[in-house]
């Protein structure tokens, strides 16, 4: 993309609908890692290394067959957890469950019939039984993208929309927020639509996750997006990206062309408070030799650095 197609396609993002409170006690940002790196590791251990290495919170994967699938845990089980995320000191800002409002027919510009859209409600149902129980005072979000392929996005986006007043409902009786996340690869897939599909929900339990690489994979520069969307983002997820939206490479924080020095300046010039969350792609911990651990430590040795140089 040309650098004027870059400027335009910046600029149009609008701004936030409010600006985000102050911070005045100037906390520092929690570092986490999500457990989507981690799908070998027992839960346990996986708290305890993330802990050692210095990482402050943590997101668990839900997702059928993940060690932290809600119905492969018991109440024993959800009691363990929860102690040990006490006792390591842990926070658990989201809990990923990845669902699909589209159909299995990819190609058809169609949502999930009711009966898949029912399972999803009770995916997410289970989800915020889980959350309560991890952390009862203040529950997780549900983290999730939706599914379908970015061209299907204009047909598409007035069933999304009705199909998320579904989720709204369920998030309310549950008390536990559902944030959606905009995916390079999906239907929804700028910061534009985001903003679009929230306006048209409407709800205070739809919320977003914050993820630079999916925009920059579109030629989209960091500060504006970030200024049109961290004021209803519930948390963020790091990793670096190259190649463009035909021909996708995600990577770790600090293999790529972020200067994480100056997103962390840009979090606490935006009075953000929430957490950060480094986000291992598939493409990654899918390859033969991967190694979460080696992955998690290369992440906290670029991003721990740069939030104290930005003083955050």
């Amino acid at each position: 993309m040309s650098t004027a197609a870059l400027t335009a396609a910046s600029c149009s993002l609008p701004l936030a609908a409010s600006p985000l409170p102050a911070n005045p006690r100037k906390k520092r940002i929690p570092l986490g890692f999500s457990l989507y790196g981690m799908r070998n590791l027992r839960t346990d251990a996986a708290l305890r290394t993330c802990a050692e290495i210095g990482y402050e919170a943590v997101e668990l994967v839900l997702n059928p067959g993940w060690p932290a699938e809600p119905r492969s845990l018991s109440v024993a089980d959800r009691r363990d957890i929860r102690a040990l995320l006490v006792d390591l000191n842990l926070a658990l800002p989201a809990l990923m469950e990845h669902l699909s409002l589209l159909g299995d027919e990819a190609d058809k510009a169609q949502v999930v019939d009711e009966t898949e859209h029912n399972q999803n409600l009770e995916r997410l149902k289970a989800a915020c039984e889980l959350a309560h129980a991890l952390s009862p005072g203040h529950p997780p979000v549900i983290e999730t993208t939706l599914g379908g392929k970015p061209a299907q996005w204009r047909q598409i986006k007035h069933q999304m929309a009705d199909r998320l007043h579904s989720w709204a409902r369920a998030a309310e009786t549950s008390q536990a927020i559902i944030a959606i996340k905009p995916h390079v690869g999906g239907a929804l897939h700028t910061p534009e639509g985001a903003r679009w599909l929230l306006d048209q929900v409407n709800s205070p339990w739809i919320k977003l996750v914050y993820d630079y690489s999916h925009y920059e994979l579109r030629g989209y520069a960091l500060e504006p997006t970030a200024r049109a969307l961290l004021a209803d983002s519930v948390f963020i997820h790091v990793k670096d990206s190259s190649g463009d939206p035909g021909k996708v490479k995600f990577l770790l924080p600090g293999e790529g062309r972020v200067d994480y020095a100056e997103y962390f300046k840009l979090l606490r010039k935006l009075g953000y408070g929430g957490a950060v969350l480094v986000e291992v792609s598939g493409q990654i911990h899918g390859r033969p030799g991967y190694d979460a651990v080696a992955a998690a430590k290369q992440s906290y040795a670029t991003l721990a650095p740069a939030r104290n140089k930005a003083n955050t």
